[in-house]
């Protein structure tokens, strides 16, 4: 979690905005910086997903599949991501419980690696769809279905995606109220992205970090009103 709430705020990108501009603003803004947030929140998801996916194989304290992820990771690392994702692929094979749903997950975070995005979100869209997968991986595959869809997707798919963790207070919480004031922007809901990053302010032990962030584009929106 450190990962994903220590993204750099960097103020200096933020005071690039320029406060003269008032009428066009919030469409250059987002045509200017979107997809640069995007990407951003995409990488830091990949590092919190593994981290998180790690964390899960070592309370389940199976050394047998913990070695074997640990090994899939390695070949991911080094380059060898079709050996990765064979090892990855006896995993699902072999197990069909947690240890099966977060090789699937991994598998995704590989083919991204490799360009193949459209193979990777159906990976993902599949992992968010099926019940039967444990609950916090389906929220892990929720958010970072949601950030590769964010500049693109229409409003109601992504919403259909985070209001969940929003509602149900799960862990993810901040992360997808961010990402649903980013989807506000994009649809000129300045309003509605204020309200947004207000909840995250008023949540709490916000981390430092995040709380900054939000702070800025608050500032950001006042100014453009």
């Amino acid at each position: 979690m450190k990962k994903r709430d220590g993204m750099d705020a960097d103020e200096t990108f933020f005071r690039e905005v320029s406060e003269e501009v008032k009428n066009e603003s919030i469409r250059k803004f987002w045509n200017q910086y979107g997809l640069y947030m995007i990407a951003a929140l995409a990488v830091v998801l990949t590092a919190a997903v593994s981290f998180e996916t790690f964390k899960a194989w070592k309370l389940k304290r199976n050394q047998t599949w913990a070695d074997t992820y640990s090994y899939a990771l390695s070949l991911q690392n080094q380059g060898k991501y079709d050996e990765s994702i064979v090892v990855l692929d006896k995993m699902q094979q072999a197990n069909h419980g947690i240890y099966a749903d977060i090789a699937r997950l991994q598998t995704a975070n590989i083919l991204f690696e490799q360009g193949k995005q459209e193979e990777a979100l159906n990976i993902l869209n599949i992992l968010v769809q099926d019940k039967k997968v444990n609950g916090k991986l389906r929220n892990m595959a929720a958010v970072k279905l949601a950030s590769y869809k964010l500049d693109t997707a229409p409003s109601e798919e992504i919403k259909e995606l985070l209001r969940p963790l929003v509602d149900e207070n799960t862990s993810w919480r901040n992360i997808a109220l961010e990402m649903l004031a980013m989807l506000a922007i994009r649809d000129k809901d300045i309003d509605g992205a204020k309200k947004m990053y207000t909840d995250i302010l008023n949540t709490d032990n916000v981390p430092e970090a995040l709380k900054a962030r939000v702070q800025d584009m608050l500032s950001i929106l006042d100014s453009e009103q």
